[in-house]
Formats: structure tokens, C-alpha cells, sequence
């Protein structure tokens, strides 16, 4: 039995909820991928993306590790593909009832090291090629903002900026990319009071925003690890939907279930298994955990 099967198992005995249907699929191997600022925009420099909008950089987010080598990425959109249907399925009231504040995803981990900005941003691009779906990507790490930084926005105005000054229109941190559906939002300049402004009625407003008006919008916030901060359980109140990525054979069980119970009675948690090696084989396998069911577990080459 698996961590993750392990981890319902107990808090079934507990009478907690771990989430809703889910499934599992992967990184679009269209031409959705990762993004980077077009040439002229130094990496990391705190520049603003141009203004014709960012462009995915796949080799680039390939060497950072963020995105599957480009032969494997075809095998892993058909995981996510798995992974992102019962998640959109809640977010948009598609088949099922509306999950509140379900377009609001947070992909969390209990320690640093288990996939969760690999998650993110992979279902972010797997999400943005559905049909009549538009996606946000939200740099909500932080502590470390790994994808501020790769896309060349690190320090560049973002989402700390809007919750430490009101009259700043969420809107206006928005970057889009090349990917007609997808857009990104940078974490913004640090904050020492950072868990203070994410647990506020101004992330309450600027999560409102995020989605207001707009029926098709699912906003992904990569958060911070669950163990490690108390940003993490603040987004957590906020959002309708929470991924959390468990990496096989590193992540102890009691670690995992630390975590769920920090999360309190959140209505819709999923968990996906991450790095599971099977059978001898090189491939790794995502286990993703349902409500009333055993974890599975699916081939997944990254």
C-alpha cells in the first residue's frame, strides 16, 4: 500500500474528506509549454514581460526541469489530461455542480522537493487546451518564486504588490503569453507581513477579481510547501480546489498526513503521487486520490 493509499486510508478512519472525483493526465504536447520574456527582457532581472506578451521558452523550462523531455511530452499530456477532468469539472459546472470558488486551484506539497511547480505549471498548459477555458497561472510561491524567476519576472510587480497597496488593479500584473489561453500573474516583491496580506480581505477581493465576469477562467496558484510556511494554509481558505503532489518513496506517511490535517475540513482535496517507480520499469506513475476510493496509479514518462 502506498503512501497516498495509506494516507486516505487513515483519514477515512478519521472522517475527513480528501477531495472529489479526479483523475490524471499530463503536459500538452501541443504548442503549449512553458514561458520565458521575449529576447531583450534579461531573466530575473525584475523587467516587466513586453508587451506583446511572454514567450514559452521549452528548452529553457526542459533544463530547469519544469517541463518533460520533448519525447515523453506526449505520453505525460495524456496523464494530465486525466489529472485536470474532474478538476474542471468542478471549477466550471461542467457535468457536475459548481464547486465554490472551484476555479480557484492550489498546488501545494508537504516539503520542498515533491513536483508541485511541475504540477502547476504542467496543468496550467494541459487546462489552457481545453475547450472554452481560459487559465491564469499564479506564482503564489512566495517564499520562492520559481516561476517568477524562470519567466524572467522574478522581483517584477506581481501579486504581493496588489495585496500591499489597493490601488493597484490585479489586472493590470497579468502577463499574457503566447498561448491565446494562457496568462501568468508574477509573486511580486517580498513581504516580511507575506502571510498576513495572503490571509486579508484584499486576497479575498483580489481573488474575486481573478475570476470575476469571466465563467471560463480556472486560476492555478503554485504555493508554497504546506510544512514549511504558513502562506500555504492562508491561500488555502481562499481557494475552492487543492492538489497536493506527494513524491513516492520520500515523503514519510506521518509528513503527508501533518500536512492534510493542517489543511483542515477543505471540502475538495486531491492528491497526486508523483515519482513512483513500478515494476522495474524507468517510467514514473501519478497516483491520484478520490473521495470513497483507493488512490490509482498511471504510466507516466517525465
Amino acid at each position: 500500500m502506498s503512501v497516498v493509499e495509506k494516507a486516505i486510508q487513515k483519514l477515512r478512519t478519521e472522517k475527513r474528506s480528501i477531495g472529489a472525483p479526479g483523475e490524471a493526465s499530463a503536459a500538452p504536447s501541443t504548442d503549449a509549454a512553458p514561458v520565458r520574456p521575449e529576447p531583450g527582457a534579461p531573466r530575473g532581472s525584475g523587467s516587466r514581460a513586453p508587451a506583446s506578451g511572454i514567450i514559452l521558452d521549452r528548452a529553457a523550462l526542459r533544463a530547469a526541469g519544469l517541463l518533460p523531455p520533448d519525447e515523453e511530452s506526449g505520453v505525460l499530456a495524456r496523464e494530465y489530461r486525466k489529472i485536470k477532468r474532474p478538476l474542471v469539472a468542478r471549477a466550471i459546472g461542467r457535468g457536475v455542480p459548481r464547486a465554490a470558488n472551484g476555479h480557484l486551484i492550489m498546488i501545494a506539497s508537504a516539503v520542498p522537493g515533491e513536483g508541485k511547480t511541475f504540477t502547476a505549471l504542467n496543468l496550467a498548459l494541459s487546462l489552457a487546451i481545453e475547450k472554452d477555458v481560459r487559465v491564469l497561472l499564479v506564482d503564489a510561491d512566495v517564499v520562492k518564486p520559481q516561476l517568477s524567476r524562470e519567466f524572467g519576472l522574478q522581483g517584477a510587480p506581481g501579486l504581493l504588490d496588489a495585496l500591499h497597496d489597493p490601488s493597484i488593479d490585479p489586472a493590470s500584473l497579468v502577463h499574457p503569453t503566447d498561448v491565446p489561453t494562457l496568462a501568468f500573474m508574477p509573486a511580486g516583491r517580498g513581504a516580511e507581513e507575506a502571510t498576513e496580506f495572503l490571509s486579508s480581505a484584499r486576497m479575498q477581493e483580489i481573488a474575486a477579481a481573478l475570476g470575476e465576469g469571466d465563467g471560463a477562467r480556472i486560476v492555478v496558484l503554485d504555493s508554497p510547501p504546506l510544512l514549511h510556511t504558513t502562506e500555504s494554509i492562508a491561500l488555502s481558505h481562499v481557494v475552492g480546489q487543492i492538489v497536493v503532489v506527494v513524491r513516492a518513496e520520500s515523503t514519510p506517511q506521518p509528513v503527508l498526513l501533518d500536512a492534510l490535517k493542517a489543511l483542515g475540513n477543505h471540502p475538495a482535496i486531491s492528491l497526486v503521487l508523483n515519482q513512483s517507480r513500478s515494476g522495474g520499469t524507468s517510467g514514473y506513475y501519478y497516483g491520484y486520490g478520490v473521495e470513497g476510493a483507493d488512490a490509482t496509479a498511471v504510466p507516466t514518462q517525465q
